[in-house]
């Protein structure tokens, strides 16, 4: 072997091994490639739409937030002024009623000056109780004017009540005088009506349209019951009639000059035919069973507490009905009507009588009553 063989030799051994070793480690290093993404946005940067969707959220809840703190502030503001009404509808209710009361006590025939007076007298302390509950209510701030105006209604109510007690138990002894008193006091009475229409009642109402307030009512108040009965003329025969003995009824009683009394014009069956006081009357019994009495004052005067009385025959006691008409003036029709008459004695002749009680000063009282024969049968009968 030759120097060069040896050296060839010796090469390629070298050579070969070398080869297969570098290939063989680079072979064994790859590694299988990935699919490529798209590219993104930058990183922490939020895509635009999901920006505006967020943004409108934010938008929405804020809105809903604003409706339901207002709607919240609405149905507060409404329940203030719902609960101050409902505060005056009580002081309201109980001071009309303190109004029908004095229009009972000077209607009543039978009531005299001291008792009157201190009736009078009781209601006009109720009133006072009632002015101090209202001066203590706690009103709205927009409704201050119209609260001080609902307590001066009551303030005139409480000054009226008292001047008519007073009124009643000066010792006045002329008849013109005391009635020209009396109505200056119950003038107080009118105004504190006026008062509260015209200066509570409507200027309320308009402040809760301009509140927008809905389902929320202003009570009324109608002191007064009978504005005929607070005549100077009404109330001297009033005066005249508590300080005498008969009241309404003659006995030791005065009246005033001219003529007095009433005269019965008709009796009827509500609903149907007029009774006679010469034939047999032939009604109907039924469960609403009425009658209709229609009188007038046949005098010159205005009278006060006129009572009426209806009477039907029945064994064991008759059955018996009254009715007190407040005020007639001269000329005057007035209609009572009776209902609830009870059990009637059936199918047998008996008598119905009216009579219209004769006033103070009345001298003719041949008019003022009648008899009626009737017979009462089953309805369907």
């Amino acid at each position: 072997m030759s120097e060069r063989d040896s050296t060839e030799i010796e090469f390629d051994f070298f050579e070969e091994p070398a080869t297969t070793e570098a290939a063989g480690p680079e072979r064994g290093s790859r590694r299988p490639r990935r699919s490529r993404r798209p590219p993104g946005p930058p990183s922490g940067l939020t895509p635009l739409p999901r920006l505006i969707g967020l943004i409108s959220l934010a938008i929405l809840v804020v809105v809903l937030l604003v409706f339901w703190v207002s709607s919240c502030r609405g149905e507060a503001k409404k329940d203030t002024y719902a609960d101050y009404m409902g505060d005056v509808d009580r002081i309201a209710n109980e001071s009309e009623r303190i109004g029908a009361q004095l229009n009972t006590a000077l209607t009543r025939a039978d009531l005299r000056q001291a008792e009157l007076t201190r009736t009078l007298e009781g209601l006009a302390n109720r009133q006072v109780q009632l002015t101090d509950d209202a001066e203590s209510l706690d009103r709205p701030g927009p409704l201050r004017n119209e609260q001080l105006e609902l307590v001066e209604a009551m303030q005139f109510r409480v000054s009226g009540l008292q001047g008519i007690a007073n009124a009643f138990s000066s010792q006045t002894r002329n008849s013109t005088q005391a009635g020209d008193l009396l109505a200056t006091q119950a003038r107080r009475l009118t105004a504190s009506d006026v008062v509260w229409d015209d200066l509570f009642k409507d200027p309320a109402r308009q402040e809760l349209s301009r509140q927008d307030i809905q389902g929320v009512s202003v009570p009324d108040s109608n002191f007064v019951q009978n504005v005929s009965l607070l005549t100077p003329t009404a109330l001297e025969n009033v005066w005249s009639r508590v300080r005498g003995g008969g009241g309404g009824g003659g006995g030791g009683a005065t009246a005033g000059p001219g003529l007095h009394g009433h005269n019965l014009v008709s009796v009827k069956v509500a609903g149907g035919a007029t009774l006679s006081a010469d034939e047999l009357n032939e009604i109907v019994a039924t469960t609403d069973l009425s009658f209709e009495v229609l009188f007038e004052n046949s005098g010159d005067s205005t009278e006060t507490g006129v009572q009426v009385t209806l009477t039907i025959q029945k064994s064991p006691e008759p059955i018996v009905r009254r009715q007190t008409v407040g005020v007639t003036e001269p000329k005057q029709e007035k209609t009572v009507v009776f209902r609830n008459i009870g059990n009637v004695p059936f199918v047998r002749r008996t008598t119905l009588s009216v009579e219209i009680k004769p006033v103070p000063g009345e001298t003719k009282v041949d008019n003022n009553s009648a008899e009626y024969p009737v017979i009462f049968s089953y309805p369907g009968g």
